[in-house]
């Protein structure tokens, strides 16, 4: 957190800081934002005892959840970066932890939906109940509007990191590496 306050205040204490600086700031800023939110996951992980890829899995099945669209195996595997074999293993090593259970929740039989269990959400509620409160409290201080032009800048930022993922980096950055991307 004191990388994002630093730049914080760095760009509070320029007062005539020209664009590009602002931009750089901005840039830091996200990248700490990014940085402070592996390490809560990193916590948790060391909280409940598992691998930090394990609780980083964990915290993305109880996202998906707590937005009302669970997530089948081969989706967890892409939000976690994993082939889907790894991510077969890990299943199995959560599901065996007792901290997710497998569901065949649509008319299609071999969908599975993963579920968190009931012993784990309470946990994961007291873990990152006060990260919650503060990160609301700390949004409170800006209009819907300004609400909806952050929604609308951070939507743009993944929308190009995806776009960069899946063509310049898509074979760990050998495209980059070459000179371009490869078809």
């Amino acid at each position: 957190m004191a990388n994002a306050d630093a730049a914080a205040d760095r760009t509070d204490s320029g007062g005539g800081d020209d664009d590009a600086t602002r931009v750089d700031h901005l840039m830091d800023g996200l990248r700490a934002f990014g940085a402070n939110y592996t390490e809560f996951t990193r916590r948790f992980a060391t909280w409940l005892g598992l691998h930090s890829t394990d609780a980083a899995a964990l915290v993305e099945i109880l996202y998906a959840e707590d937005q009302g669209t669970p997530l089948s195996p081969a989706r967890l595997s892409e939000r976690v970066s994993l082939s889907s074999g790894a991510t077969a293993i890990l299943l199995k090593r959560l599901e065996q932890a007792g901290h997710i259970v497998r569901t065949r929740e649509s008319t299609d039989r071999r969908v599975v939906t993963l579920r968190s269990s009931p012993d784990i959400r309470p946990r994961a509620e007291a873990f990152f109940g006060p990260y919650a409160e503060r990160m609301a409290e700390a949004m409170s201080a800006y209009s819907p509007q300004e609400i909806r032009r952050f929604e609308d800048f951070i939507g743009r930022l993944r929308s190009t990191m995806d776009a960069l993922l899946a063509d310049e980096y898509r074979d760990g950055g050998s495209a980059v590496r070459d000179g371009g991307p490869t078809a």
